[in-house]
């Protein structure tokens, strides 16, 4: 979900390059639409140097996003994009997605049948998944102890008035107080959603910022020690600082899994197979653990990741951690609601 600085210039300028050389080669290109930091760099290259194919490459920051731009162009425009598992069942439903041929997939072997045949894509007909993950607490080591935070009501002590991060994604803060109030992170009761409104209209004022571009910054820049983050945002954190730390919540985490589709309008399709299949592979999916810092479903890749990371928690949760929270599922209507709360509460009403 949603991921490093040096990447994402190369990004752009691969995009503006490839755009360039697909308007003569049409034939031979795939338009990937995914999320920002989200592909270890040099992997584009190889493929079109294994293919011949070129890679016109866009990011976005959020689902919302993604699903309002493939909407607009009614599924056309973009060859392959990343939706969360929710969003996979959403543009399913609203006939935005192509079927996959997992016949031209010799790389689907290597998933986890765990990841496989969810309830937003039963039989994984229209999804690939990519890489999952969590939303939990993120916390500066070197300004907060770490063991002082252990709940996601934590977050709502006055002490931490102006001070606190959220992710700008309406179901990732709705799931925070739906779990304090004892409900699913994917409830559909709109007197369960109220309550969890009402208790986040108390959490505003402890709000300095929203982020779901690269939420690790703020907090390596010092502009925030608290606050929510993604599990692969901390990792990638680490790098630099240390002190930069996740906490899965005593209430249960948000997990997810993102994976990739093909718009029901791509007009390069078998391009787009070509791709997935190539990030399919273990080795190129171990290079993705180690530069977003999120789990893969690619259970051969396991087995290539060095030890230390193929044992960090924050990567990789025991069963009891998993347990406590909730895979976001789709929910449905229900999203009117959720989406009408969301504005109230980022408009202060």
């Amino acid at each position: 979900m949603k991921k490093t600085s040096f990447v994402t210039g190369f990004l752009f300028a691969a995009g503006f390059l490839f755009a360039a050389i697909g308007t003569a080669r049409a034939a031979e290109k795939v338009v990937v639409y995914n999320w920002t930091e989200y592909i270890p760099e040099g992997v584009l290259d190889e493929f079109t140097a294994k293919t011949g194919i070129e890679v016109e490459y866009a990011t976005y920051e959020s689902n919302e996003v993604m699903y309002a731009k493939v909407q607009l162009q009614k599924g056309k425009g973009y060859d392959v994009v990343v939706p969360s598992g929710y969003y996979i069942s959403k543009m399913r439903k609203e006939g935005l997605l192509a079927p996959i041929d997992k016949s031209k997939l010799s790389n689907f072997k290597h998933l986890d049948p765990n990841l496989l045949n969810k309830p937003y894509d039963p039989d994984n007909q229209y999804s690939i998944p990519y890489t999952w993950g969590s939303t939990g607490i993120g916390i500066n080591a070197e300004a907060i102890d770490p063991k002082s935070i252990t709940s996601w009501k934590d977050l709502w002590d006055p002490k931490w008035k102006g001070s606190l991060l959220l992710t700008d994604d309406v179901r990732e803060v709705f799931h925070m107080a739906l779990k304090i109030n004892g409900h699913s992170g994917n409830s559909t009761d709109p007197a369960e959603i109220k309550q969890a409104y009402e208790l986040l209209k108390t959490l505003m004022p402890n709000v300095l910022v929203y982020n779901s571009d690269a939420p690790r910054e703020p907090y390596m820049a010092g502009d925030v020690n608290l606050g929510m983050i993604w599990n692969g945002e901390v990792i990638q954190a680490q790098q630099e600082n240390p002190d930069i730390q996740y906490i899965y919540p005593k209430e249960g985490a948000a997990f997810w899994v993102d994976s990739f589709a093909i718009p029901a309008g791509a007009e390069h399709k078998e391009n787009a197979l070509k791709f997935i299949d190539f990030m399919l592979q273990p080795e190129i999916a171990k290079r993705c653990v180690e530069f977003i810092g999120y789990a893969t479903p690619n259970k051969s890749a396991l087995n290539l990741l060095d030890e230390k990371l193929r044992n960090n928690q924050t990567i990789f949760p025991p069963a009891e951690v998993i347990q406590k929270g909730d895979f976001q599922q789709d929910v449905g209507e229900a999203m009117e609601i959720y989406n009408d709360y969301w504005q109230k509460l980022k408009t202060g009403n």
